[in-house]
């Protein structure tokens, strides 16, 4: 199999350079990098053959591989390889091309004790920075100040940077589940949800806290305390052995017969990891099963249009149990 997207390359070598292209055959697993990462790959990687190429040539090294391998059928990532490359790489390789499905993100999808402990830092480091972030909001700032001052206090505390391009929506932006920081000013009486998470050693926390900046509206309140008790019935009830589709189903139904179903639109959670958006992907169509030392995300939210929206996300441990909560600010609602 030939494999090039970055992160299923990280995963399967600890090679963190920009490029680089693994092939996996029965017997061997080589790591094709330039030289300008040889070095790198060398001193990252102790499983994977390390093998320095000329990128301009990359097709005819993996021919002259595959001819040495004897192999006749090579498999590629059907998710990650553009129709520029699968035509390139049909016409320099003799070799039938099988499209493969998940493969590698299905082997992502289980955390290693390692991988858990470092999801746990950066889940720490979303943590320091919200309780920080609460000092720093008032009346007229703007959504891009608080990202950017999130973004800075997680880089003091360890992180690369920010895991995604932040959602911070104040008011009736609130009701974008999506609504990523623009240069509104915050009001008194806003809701206020912030979504965001710390990018460290690689892998990502995915965060959501909804506060109110004044005192809110009295159907927001409302809004608020059938959300929290989503997330609280979901982290209840969640475990190892059932469906993607029945965890979903926890915080759908209880909105749903306090009558916002219509005004969740999305899915209960997802996996995270080298990602932010892993599998599985809870919906009311996931067939997947939780298994153990899966890290997911736990975000039920409803969202009234030209009102606002509240979202309050955890991330969490699957066990035999139940959940591991590693996201610890608080849920209550905080009035600034």
């Amino acid at each position: 199999m030939i494999i090039t997207n970055a992160q299923n390359r990280r995963y399967l070598t600890g090679f963190t350079g920009s490029a680089g292209t693994v092939i996996v055959t029965k017997t061997r697993a080589l790591l094709l990098v330039d030289f300008r990462y040889t070095q790198q790959a060398t001193n990252q990687c102790d499983t994977f053959e390390v093998l320095e190429i000329d990128r301009n040539h990359l097709y005819e090294t993996i021919q002259e591989i595959l001819e040495q391998e004897l192999i006749q059928t090579v498999g590629f990532e059907q998710h990650h390889v553009t129709y520029f490359s699968y035509q390139l790489m049909k016409s320099k390789l003799t070799a039938i091309l099988k499209p493969m499905p998940t493969i590698v993100e299905d082997l992502r999808m289980i955390k290693t004790p390692e991988e858990i402990e470092i999801i746990k830092k950066a889940a720490w480091i979303s943590d320091e920075a919200f309780n920080h972030i609460l000092t720093f909001i008032k009346p007229g700032i703007s959504e891009l100040d608080i990202a950017y001052e999130l973004e800075s206090h997680m880089r003091k505390n360890g992180a690369t940077g920010a895991a995604f391009d932040m959602i911070i929506a104040s008011g009736h932006r609130s009701a974008l589940p999506h609504g990523v920081a623009s240069s509104k000013i915050v009001e008194q009486g806003d809701m206020l949800t912030m979504d965001f998470g710390a990018y460290y050693r690689g892998y990502r926390s995915d965060m959501t806290r909804t506060i109110a900046v004044g005192e809110p509206l009295e159907q927001l309140k409302e809004v608020y305390q059938i959300v929290y008790g989503a997330l609280q019935h979901a982290l209840s009830n969640m475990k190892a052995g059932i469906t993607g589709q029945e965890a979903d189903s926890y915080s759908r139904d209880y909105i749903t017969k306090k009558g916002y179903g219509q005004n969740y639109g999305h899915g209960a959670g997802h996996g995270i990891g080298l990602d932010i958006h892993e599998n599985i992907f809870m919906s009311t169509i996931c067939k997947d099963m939780l298994e153990e030392n899966m890290v997911l995300t736990v975000e039920p939210g409803i969202y009234i249009p030209n009102v606002g929206g509240v979202r309050i996300e955890d991330d969490v441990i699957v066990t035999k149990e139940g959940v591991e909560v590693i996201t610890h600010s608080p849920k209550e609602l905080i009035i600034l």
